[in-house]
């Protein structure tokens, strides 16, 4: 059976509308028409993508080989195969990445993916990005305590801590008040960075944002407000009655390793010239205590290597093999958008990725790194769909840095989003077609859209009741800004689950359909940290018999000392003679 659809066309002879009634998309997905009465329009102009072409609206590039049945069943004979070989990883992670993509909703993802192949010459829907390739998959429920749709604090709270809250809190439980001091008091809660640090393990947190934002923070910091980045975004009574910034926290909480994002003007006093730009008053320090956050956070590592840096050549120079700490702060606030990035000034947040990954994993212990595209939710919150696309593209290639400095055996990698966006998808557009581009099907007002549209923001664009002809306008530029359906200065968030993708130690454990709360203890139950230590209780830490190598702890031999055997030592050899 085909689709049916009240369409027309555009006549590339004509240069005119032509109402075709109804068009319908037969198995072969070759339309044909029939005779009833007029609706939308199919508009071809900019709409065929290079080396394509279009006769007798043909609208699909000829794919000789989609067309054969046989390849579609060998593709799913050899993907069910693949399932039917996965063996269940059960080591006890050793090393925990967190990759989390704010705002990165399904929506996201997949208009990402299509992108990703377009920017390599490719049709884009058949790509394959990184996190594609994870072989256990989840959807979170991500609602706060108070509010259906969440914000970036109260999700981060519930996947890092345990626990869900409410909207604009950070690190506190739901009896906390937002923006109100005192509730805050009692009701702290600790994330599974800190439970981490606690175990022995090495930790960092790598953003695109400031290293003060909802995200980041969640990790170290308890706040009855995320605003309250420096002590001059503190209300006097929250001050009076105890509550102390967020920058400060980062010193103050939790012995963090490696911290990389923005966030130069919340760490130092009020007036403070920013060293990237002197002459900039909104880049200068805030902070009215008069403290300078970087040099106490230097003074508290005496007798270690710890390097703070603001700059591509200064972070570059960082040796990781002989670093112990390392804070790059690479503005005075969010780091800018990938695309409009100085390669020669600032790092890709691959790059910061690998040097956070090459100094965590010198610990024989281990690690838990959280990984922040931020900047994706930024894109989409001013409706800048590209900006928000190629900030997944680059968080992806982070991914994939991940995976390639770490061992699947022992690493456990997660990628997932906070919350994802009023983001929609739309229109019946052609394979190939730019998913920056327009649908070729027309509006009743007799005007195109894109096929990328958000449901709120700052693109809503009617004047007189009547939208814009976008037929001449480019909306594939990184600064249009796309089509709303309700007028707002800032779009929203959205509230349908998100996806989690797991591989590794105990990455089946991230399945189905949970709270977005579950995260944190499934994480902590894999690595062994926080309150939960049963999966650790009577196994040994990852044995790599590739290598002949035996991992343990002091920690093991004390709780376990059944688990380094004589029995396990030759079958280590046998299986290094064997291979």
């Amino acid at each position: 059976m085909g689709c049916e659809s009240s369409l027309g066309y555009h006549s590339r002879r004509s240069g005119q509308i032509v109402h075709a009634g109804s068009l319908k998309l037969g198995i072969s997905g070759k339309p044909h028409f029939g005779n009833e009465a007029d609706g939308p329009t199919f508009d071809l102009r900019g709409s065929e993508p290079s080396g394509y072409h279009i006769s007798n609206l043909v609208f699909f590039k000829e794919r000789v080989e989609e067309e054969n049945p046989e390849f579609w069943r060998a593709q799913g004979a050899k993907a069910l195969q693949a399932a039917l070989n996965m063996k269940l990883n059960t080591n006890v992670a050793k090393n925990i990445m967190l990759f989390l993509g704010d705002g990165m909703g399904i929506t996201t993802i997949t208009a990402a993916r299509i992108l990703k192949g377009q920017m390599h010459n490719q049709s884009g829907e058949e790509t394959v990005m990184t996190m594609d390739t994870f072989p256990h998959a989840g959807l979170l429920k991500t609602y706060s305590v108070d509010f259906q749709i969440p914000d970036s604090s109260s999700t981060a709270t519930a996947y890092l801590c345990g626990v869900k809250t409410n909207l604009n809190t950070v690190g506190v439980n739901a009896a906390a008040r937002n923006g109100i001091c005192k509730t805050q008091k009692g009701n702290e809660v600790t994330s599974i960075l800190k439970w981490a640090k606690d175990a022995g393990k090495s930790v960092g947190i790598v953003t695109t944002t400031r290293v003060q934002h909802a995200t980041p923070a969640t990790t170290y910091a308890h706040s009855a407000s995320r605003k309250w980045y420096s002590d001059a975004d503190m209300p006097a009574s929250a001050k009076k009655e105890g509550c102390t910034d967020i920058a400060s926290q980062l010193l103050n909480n939790t012995d963090i390793d490696v911290i990389i994002g923005g966030g130069r003007k919340y760490m130092t006093p009020k007036g403070t010239w920013d060293p990237e730009y002197p002459r900039d008053l909104a880049s200068s320090g805030k902070r009215q205590d008069g403290r300078h956050l970087i040099s106490d956070w230097q003074k508290m590592k005496v007798g270690k290597v710890a390097r703070y840096v603001w700059n591509r050549t200064d972070f570059d120079a960082v040796d990781p093999d002989t670093t112990d700490y390392l804070m790059a702060l690479f503005e005075p606030g969010d780091l800018r958008f990938d695309v409009e990035r100085d390669p020669t000034m600032d790092p890709s947040i691959a790059e910061t990725t690998e040097k956070a990954i090459r100094i965590l994993s010198k610990n024989p212990k281990g690690f838990f790194l959280l990984v922040e595209g931020g900047r994706i939710d930024q894109g989409h919150h001013a409706s800048r769909a590209s900006m928000a696309l190629h900030e997944t593209v680059a968080f992806d290639n982070a991914v994939a840095k991940g995976l390639e400095l770490t061992n699947e055996e022992e690493t456990l990698t997660l990628v997932t989003a906070d919350h994802s966006h009023a983001f929609t998808f739309n229109g019946y557009p052609f394979r190939g077609q730019s998913i920056l581009g327009k649908s070729p099907l027309y509006g009743k007002d007799m005007l195109p859209y894109t096929t990328l549209m958000y449901g709120n923001g700052p693109g809503y664009k009617v004047i007189d009741n009547k939208r814009p002809d976008i037929r001449n306008v480019d909306t594939q530029s990184k600064d249009y800004v796309q089509l709303s359906a309700v007028p707002l200065d800032t779009e929203t968030h959205g509230g349908e689950d998100v996806a989690v993708l797991a591989r590794g130690p105990m990455a089946h454990l991230f399945h189905g359909v949970q709270e977005q709360s579950y995260l944190a203890h499934a994480m902590a139950y894999a690595g062994c940290v926080g309150r939960d230590l049963r999966h650790c209780e009577s196994r040994p830490q990852h044995t790599n018999t590739k290598r002949i190598l035996v991992t343990t702890t002091d920690d093991d031999r004390n709780s376990a000392p059944s688990q380094v055997s004589s029995i396990s030592l030759v079958t280590a050899l046998l299986a290094a003679v064997l291979h």
